[in-house]
C-alpha cells in the first residue's frame, strides 16, 4: 500500500536595506523593516493563515489518517514572532493535533553545509532548539536548505543523530530508478534518504494555473488518478512543496485551496493510500538500495544543482568572502554581530545574484527586491564590508597578533623613556653642564632593551592576517630604534599575512 508524504517548506529571508541609504562604517542597521513586515503580512494573509486553517479542518475531519510535515526556517520563525505572531500560534495549534511533524534544517536557510562542518552543526542545533521551544517536538528527520544533498552531507547529518533526510529525486542521479522508494546514504546506511517526486510535486507548485499546460485544469480527481496509476510495487510518493504555493504562488482564484481540500477525500475514496510523515516512512519502510550522490544536488532549476546560488563569479566571491570570516566569528561574543551573521548567511542573498535566464528567470525574480544581479551583489558586498569592520573591531586579536601588540606597547614605553632621557641630556648640554654617567648609562640600557624587543617582534612566526597592531608595531620599532632593517623585516612579515 502506497503512502503519500506531503511536506512543505516555509521560509522568508530577512531583506536588507539598499546600501545607498546607509553609511558604511557608521550605520550598521541592515534590515528593511517596512519591506520585511509588508511581505510577511501579505504572505500570512494570503497563504499561512488560510492554509493552516484549512489543514486544521482536514485533520479534524480525517484524524490521524491525514498527516503533513513542515520545515520552517529559523529566520521565518523570527519574523513570525516580530510581525505576525498569530501565524506562529496557528502552527502551534497544528502541532498540538499530533498529526503534524516538524523537520530540522539550518537555522539561517544557509549554504553552510558546503563550507564548514562546525558552523553547520551549530546552526542545526540552534534550529532544533527553536523547534522544540515553539512546538514541543524534537525533529528526527533533516531537510537541508533547498534539499541540497551529497554523500558527504548525508554522512554529516547521520553523525548528528538524524534517522532520515529529504532530497531531490534528480533524474541524473536516479537514472532508471524510481523516486517512489526509500533509499539510504552510501557512507552511513543508517541514514535513510527520501526522494522528492519532482514531476508530481511541480504539477502542483508550478503548472497548476498554467492554462497552456495540456493537463490544465488540474483537479483533485485527475491528480489522484495519476497517483493510483503508479506501479503498485512502489511504496511512497513524496510531494515536497514551497508552502507559499497555496495562496501566494498559486492565488486563491486558481482554485488551489479547493484542490487541497478535496485531495484527501479523493485519496481515501478512490485508493487504499494513506498519508504519512517522513518520520513514519523512515520507521516503517525498509530501504531498497543506496543512492549515490558524489556531488551536491538540490531541487532548484532545471539542472537540480548549486548553480542557482553559486553559478557565477559574483556569487562565488560573496560566498567565499562571507565564510572567510568563520575563524573570527568563532571568537565573537557580540550578540548583535552574531544575529547579523545568521541573517547574512541566508541562501536567498546569493540567489538574488543569479544571472540564469530562460525557464528559470521568473522563479529567480519572484520576491527579488533588486533590479539586477549586479545590484544585489553590490548591495550585499557593501553590507558585508560594514559587517567586517564591526567584526574586526569586536574580536580579540589572535595570540600572535596580541603578542605583537604587547611588544609594541613595550617599545612605545621605552621610546617615551628614551625621549625623556635624551631631553634631559639636551637640557644639561645647553646649560653647559656635563651629562651624568648614570644618565648616559640609562640611555644605553633603554636603547639596548628597545632593540631586543624589536628583535622579538621580528622573530614572531607569520600568521594569516595583517592586523592594526602589526602595522603599528612596525612604525613604532622603526621610530624607536632607527634600524631600517628591523622595520623592514616586520613590515615584510605583515605583508606576508595578507
Amino acid at each position: 500500500m502506497k503512502t503519500i508524504c506531503l511536506y512543505f517548506q516555509v521560509h522568508q529571508p530577512m531583506r536588507f536595506r539598499r546600501y545607498r541609504f546607509f553609511d558604511i562604517g557608521h550605520d550598521s542597521y541592515y534590515y528593511d523593516d517596512y519591506l520585511n513586515e509588508s511581505i510577511m503580512r501579505k504572505v500570512a494573509d494570503k497563504c499561512y493563515l488560510p492554509t493552516n486553517k484549512l489543514l486544521l479542518k482536514l485533520i479534524k475531519e480525517y484524524g490521524v489518517q491525514f498527516k503533513v510535515s513542515f520545515s520552517i526556517t529559523g529566520i521565518a520563525l523570527d519574523q513570525f514572532r516580530l510581525y505576525t505572531p498569530e501565524v506562529l500560534d496557528s502552527f502551534r495549534e497544528l502541532a498540538d493535533t499530533g498529526c503534524v511533524d516538524f523537520l530540522a534544517e539550518t537555522y539561517s536557510h544557509s549554504l553552510v553545509s558546503l563550507k564548514d562542518r562546525r558552523e553547520f552543526e551549530m546552526q542545526v542545533d540552534l534550529h532544533r532548539e527553536k523547534i522544540e521551544e515553539y512546538f514541543g517536538i524534537q525533529p528526527t528527520i533533516f531537510r537541508n536548505t533547498e534539499l541540497i544533498y551529497s554523500n558527504d552531507i548525508g554522512a554529516m547529518v547521520a553523525d548528528m543523530g538524524f534517522s532520515g533526510i529529504l532530497t531531490e529525486g534528480a533524474k541524473h542521479i536516479l537514472g532508471w530508478k524510481s523516486p517512489n522508494y526509500l533509499y539510504f546514504n552510501v557512507i552511513n546506511p543508517k541514514l535513510k534518504v527520501l526522494l522528492k517526486n519532482y514531476k508530481l510535486s511541480d504539477d502542483i507548485a508550478f503548472r497548476f494555473s498554467n492554462s497552456s499546460w495540456d493537463e490544465y485544469p488540474l483537479t483533485a480527481e485527475k491528480y489522484v488518478a495519476w497517483l493510483h496509476a503508479l506501479d503498485s510495487k512502489e511504496e511512497t510518493i513524496n510531494l515536497f512543496l514551497d508552502y507559499e504555493t497555496f495562496g501566494e504562488h498559486q492565488s486563491a482564484e486558481t482554485g488551489i485551496f479547493s484542490f487541497l481540500e478535496k485531495l484527501p477525500k479523493q485519496v481515501f475514496a478512490k485508493t487504499r493510500m494513506t498519508f504519512s510523515t517522513p518520520a513514519d516512512l523512515v520507521k516503517n519502510l525498509q530501504p531498497v538500495a543506496p543512492v549515490h550522490v558524489p556531488y551536491p544536488i538540490s531541487w532548484a532549476d532545471e539542472e537540480r544543482d548549486l548553480t542557482a546560488w553559486l553559478g557565477n563569479d559574483m556569487q562565488e566571491d560573496a560566498f567565499n568572502t562571507l565564510y572567510s570570516l568563520i575563524d573570527k566569528i568563532n571568537k565573537c561574543t557580540d550578540k548583535k554581530i552574531l544575529t547579523d551573521w545568521k541573517y547574512l548567511q541566508a541562501s536567498d542573498h546569493f540567489y538574488y545574484m543569479s544571472t540564469k535566464m530562460l525557464s528559470d528567470g521568473d522563479v529567480h525574480s519572484y520576491f527579488n527586491p533588486f533590479d539586477s544581479p549586479y545590484d544585489a551583489y553590490i548591495n550585499y558586498m557593501n553590507i558585508l564590508s560594514d559587517f567586517i569592520i564591526r567584526l574586526n573591531a569586536s574580536v580579540p586579536e589572535s595570540d600572535t597578533e596580541q603578542e605583537i601588540a604587547t611588544l609594541a606597547a613595550i617599545i612605545y614605553e621605552k621610546n617615551l623613556q628614551l625621549e625623556k632621557y635624551e631631553a634631559e641630556i639636551k637640557r644639561l648640554k645647553e646649560s653647559g653642564k656635563k651629562k651624568s654617567t648614570a644618565l648616559a648609562s640609562d640611555v644605553v640600557k633603554v636603547k639596548s632593551g628597545t632593540r631586543k624587543t624589536a628583535d622579538k617582534v621580528a622573530a614572531i612566526p607569520k600568521t594569516t592576517s595583517k592586523s592594526k597592531a602589526t602595522a603599528a608595531s612596525a612604525k613604532t620599532v622603526k621610530r624607536s630604534t632607527g634600524k631600517k632593517s628591523t622595520a623592514k623585516s616586520i613590515t615584510t612579515k605583515a605583508r606576508s599575512k595578507k
